[in-house]
């Protein structure tokens, strides 16, 4: 998604960073931020405005992000009326696109039917934009630019803003796992960080073993054969991702470590079965590089089990309170005692990081302290 951000009243330049940092906390990731530009008022007499555009990752609706704009807008001073026109102000976001999408609402038309014929909103699009194929016009912005009818060429200022994104720097780490019980949010954390911060992603591969229904039915006789299974497949998943460097991320996260094979063969198996189990694990793992990072979500049971029943997994309906205080015990035993290197235990029993971009900040606040 792509706003435009303006501002001609007060400190503009602050104005338009207040505005980045706003985004930030309500809409997403900032991923990128052109230079700011100095243009004559458009439309209307009136002090000079600043303007820049922005790139940014969300998750959200287009329903929803117009909605938080306008809340971002007033909380930086806009006030609107019904026949507002051109007019002096502290701040104004327009949605340019929301990717290649053709909306046109009461509330949200875009791609911004004027943006082709503005040079304010050009010129920073195509510092950070060029080749991005406008949906409609079926032109790319260096092309809108070259051809642009406006007389009024922007001044580029050297002062750049600043990107929120950068309180966050997930990338002193080469490899973070996130571990958490059955229904935690680790894979669905996992991923949001990943596409945040252009990592590779390392999922369990859980739903193709063909042992995992038939344990949940039958835990005694299917125990041994899916833990060996999973210890294979983790071993061989882990020893290909971890071994194959990618030049264009910036460090590696999986939901799942190495030892998270012990601490659920540990209850599932016999004291035997563990015995041999554990020996094989060391022989495997010895090699395998292990995280620089690792992460702990904790849940209570409740929640734990919520989350199972919403995800409408058939076979994992029946897991008992019981089984998941049994798991939560090895994970806490493991960190204890196994050493598993820089570790973080976070406690997300009263946040929902998926719907609410607070909590997901305040994990990621958390990370980045350690």
């Amino acid at each position: 998604m792509l706003l435009s951000l303006g501002s001609n009243q007060g400190n503009s330049f602050e104005n338009l960073q207040n505005a980045v940092d706003q985004i930030f906390l309500e809409l997403g990731n900032v991923k990128q931020i052109s230079p700011v530009y100095k243009t004559k008022a458009w439309g209307f007499e009136g002090a000079d405005f600043l303007n820049c555009v922005v790139l940014i990752q969300t998750r959200l609706e287009s329903s929803e992000v117009i909605a938080l704009v306008l809340d971002v807008e007033k909380d930086l001073g806009r006030k609107r009326s019904g026949q507002e026109g051109y007019a002096d102000r502290p701040i104004d976001i327009d949605i340019l696109f929301y990717g290649d999408a053709i909306l046109n609402t009461k509330k949200l038309e875009v791609p911004h039917p004027r943006l082709h014929l503005r040079n304010f909103v050009l010129y920073p699009l195509n510092d950070i934009a060029t080749t991005f194929e406008h949906p409609v016009l079926k032109k790319e912005i260096r092309e809108l630019l070259k051809y642009t009818t406006d007389p009024e060429i922007p001044e580029k200022l050297k002062e750049q803003l600043i990107n929120p994104n950068g309180i966050y720097n997930l990338n002193t780490q080469n490899y973070i796992a996130i571990e958490g019980n059955i229904g935690a949010g680790k894979t669905t954390l996992a991923t949001m960080i990943s596409e945040d911060f252009n990592a590779k992603l390392i999922l369990e591969r859980f739903k193709d073993n063909p042992f995992l229904p038939k344990f949940y039915e039958d835990q005694a006789r299917y125990a041994f054969p899916l833990e060996m299974s999973f210890l294979a497949d983790r071993y061989q998943q882990l020893l290909d991702d971890i071994g194959q460097y990618d030049l264009f991320k910036n460090f590696m996260i999986g939901d799942y470590d190495c030892f998270k094979s012990l601490i659920f063969a540990k209850i599932t198996l016999t004291e035997e079965e563990y015995n041999l189990y554990k020996k094989l694990h060391g022989i495997m793992y010895r090699e395998i590089a292990r995280p620089d990072l690792y992460i702990y979500l904790y849940q209570n049971p409740e929640r734990l089990l919520e989350n199972i029943k919403k995800r409408g997994r058939s076979y994992e309906q029946d897991i008992s309170e019981n089984y998941l205080l049994k798991i939560n015990k090895g994970y806490l035993s493991m960190i204890k005692n196994s050493n598993p290197g820089k570790v973080k235990i976070i406690d997300i029993s009263e946040l929902d990081f998926v719907k609410n971009r607070a909590d997901y900040l305040s994990i990621l606040k958390q990370i980045n302290q350690i």
